[in-house]
């Protein structure tokens, strides 16, 4: 009688949840937008939905977001909800990393490029017509500023370009460009003039990869320095960006390659706007090698509504193809002696969106916890390995994007039932989708999701709690917000409609907390830098119940601005990593700068405090 009671009234709970968007507060990464199918470079006739180089602005009172091979861009006003907006005209190709800037009147486009093209602008992009700001761009002067940056080395000539544009107007309404996307040729500056559209001058040469002293800049997994066959790589600098901050120039780049999980954002400050540049000792700003998603390189830097700082970035999916990939969005902060931080500890668990102003961005973590991490999985059905690869059940919960369960067919009321071994208290859910030999095109009809999701207590009563609604969009990456906490041990994933030929699931991943405590203190932290100051071996004793570790680091023992998140059980084992549950292999320092370090513990319950900061020596 008990047991029943217990039952009815947890439904009783459950009956009372129910999605109101208008009311969430929180998002979680990958942002929550319709990615675009495209087939990049035809990959065999294999099309996925990818995004990347997101460029963030605001302009008359909503967030613009433009990104590469969309076709269109997105507005929001909340920067939780974002609507696709199919826009009057378009170049006649596809964009690639393009510059946005808004002048407060009119908000302009452009697009990387080579050789001669048209630029477009818009008065009025909520609207989605946009008008010819160029039609026929004048090429970028190809002979260096004489006495310009690091003239001695690499080549003299501008790499062919524009490529991976950023523009930036200054307070007294000068323009700039930024530009540069090369192993070989570094990031580019130039002063211009928007109306009529002119380079002033030769370009200026301000970043070069200098991967012997800057240990985040070495190229592949890890910083391994290679490729995975072990053929060693110059890496790559890209995704220029400028932001001014209380006089201040940040003149900020992706690197050293979006292909990996190291894929990054650093940044050069100077007092002026074409330099000299000196590069910021704290670097990386962004960066997020661990965890579901991972990589934070090549993005944008903005400033929302309410005066807080954010930053935008590019993570690594990569399973249809290297360049897979899609769009995150992390909290930022501009200190007052100068220092630029990106906060992305537990960056892809659910956070406020603030609606006010913020002095920590790490307040912004919701403390809602992963519920679902290596949980059983039970499904409806089961396709059978191809060609060797696992599509069993048990990928929807592993944290890993590029491994997932394939359904047998995609017909509608496929299942998935997570158990969480436990009633838990469940305050969010995300459903990640893969694609799997998909062939669409973005403007195919039945692009869309539909689904519901179910919770329940004993695995047999079953309430929806959240489900997607009209207007129909495609949603790769569904975060829902449960307007009112749910106590269930069941999650279950009932299927409608996909426009993919192959329903494939990589995480349904469950937020919230479990009864209980934190894990305790860490403690016996170790920091022993090696004779290549790049790296660092860190090491801890385990922590009991401790489901994961974030480990972070930083120039100053009370500012630990970075992070790398592991699991308790991960070795990764995918990459043969520097990974090992209670020890990391930390090879992003800069040479000739003192670092501190500490860890902290988590479980399913909540964060534990902070161990000891060490020095690491």
């Amino acid at each position: 009688m008990m047991k029943k009671t217990l039952a009815l009234i947890t439904v009783s709970l459950l009956a009372m949840s129910a999605p109101a968007h208008a009311e969430q507060k929180t998002y979680a990464n990958p942002v929550d937008i319709d990615y675009r199918y495209n087939f990049e470079q035809m990959n065999e006739g294999i099309s996925y939905r990818t995004g990347a180089d997101p460029a963030v602005v605001t302009h008359d009172g909503a967030y613009y977001m433009f990104q590469t091979l969309a076709d269109g861009y997105w507005r929001s006003t909340d920067l939780i909800h974002w609507d696709f907006i199919t826009p009057s005209r378009w170049p006649f190709e596809s964009i690639v990393a393009p510059a946005l800037v808004s002048d407060g009147k009119t908000l302009y486009i452009m697009q990387s490029h080579t050789r001669q093209t048209g630029l477009l602008k818009s008065d009025d992009p909520a609207s989605g017509k946009l008008d010819f700001w160029v039609r026929r761009t004048p090429p970028v002067p190809t002979a260096v500023r004489e006495g310009a940056d690091d003239s001695h080395l690499g080549p003299d000539q501008v790499q062919p370009s524009p490529w991976d544009p950023g523009l930036f107007i200054d307070d007294d309404g000068k323009w700039y460009m930024y530009w540069g996307s090369s192993n070989v040729y570094p990031i580019y500056g130039i002063e211009m003039t928007p109306q009529p559209f002119a380079y002033k001058g030769k370009p200026n040469r301000f970043i070069w990869m200098d991967p012997e002293h800057h240990g985040w800049e070495r190229f592949g997994q890890d910083h391994s320095g290679t490729l995975p066959n072990g053929t060693p790589i110059n890496p790559y600098s890209e995704g220029a960006w400028m932001t001014k901050v209380n006089g201040k120039y940040y003149l900020q780049y992706g690197a050293p390659g979006t292909e990996y999980n190291v894929y990054a954002n650093g940044t050069y400050v100077s007092d002026k706007p074409l330099g000299p540049f000196t590069y910021a000792d704290y670097n990386p700003v962004a960066y997020k090698p661990g965890g579901f998603v991972e990589g934070a390189g090549h993005g944008s830097t903005f400033k929302d509504l309410h005066g807080n700082y954010w930053n935008t970035g590019t993570p690594w999916l990569g399973y249809n193809w290297t360049f897979e990939r899609r769009i995150a969005m992390f909290p930022a902060k501009f200190y007052d002696d100068g220092q630029m931080a990106v906060s992305a500890r537990f960056g892809d668990f659910p956070h406020y969106v603030p609606t006010g102003k913020v002095d920590d961005p790490d307040s912004l973590f919701t403390g809602w916890m992963l519920l679902s991490y290596r949980k059983p999985v039970a499904v409806s059905s089961q396709h059978a390995p191809v060609e060797g690869q696992d599509f069993s059940a048990k990928n929807a919960t592993d944290e890993n994007p590029r491994s997932f369960w394939l359904a047998a067919d995609n017909t509608p009321g496929q299942t998935l039932t997570v158990d969480l071994g436990g009633p838990k208290t469940v305050r969010a859910i995300q459903v990640n989708y893969a694609d799997y030999k998909s062939g669409l095109y973005a403007d195919s009809p039945d692009i869309y999701t539909e689904f519901t999701l179910e919770a329940s207590s004993d695995g047999q009563t079953w309430t929806q709690v959240a489900q997607t609604e009209a207007p129909r969009r495609d949603r790769p990456n569904a975060y829902f917000e449960l307007e009112h906490p749910v106590t269930a041990r069941y999650i279950r994933y009932v299927h409608g409609h996909i426009g993919a030929p192959n329903l494939a699931i990589a995480d349904l991943r469950v937020f919230g907390n479990a009864a209980g405590q934190a894990p305790a203190r860490p403690s016996g932290v170790k920091a022993v830098r090696d004779t290549d100051q790049r790296n660092a071996h860190i090491a801890w004793k385990p922590v009991k119940g401790a489901v994961g570790y974030n480990v972070r680091w930083g120039i100053r023992p009370d500012r630990l601005t970075l992070t790398y998140q592991i699991f308790a059980e991960d070795d990764d084992k995918e990459f043969g990593g520097r990974q090992h549950g209670n020890a990391l292999d930390l090879r992003a320092l800069n040479v000739g700068v003192g670092y501190y370090v500490a860890v902290e513990a988590f479980n399913e319950t909540g964060v534990s405090t902070l161990s000891p900061v060490v020095k690491i020596r």
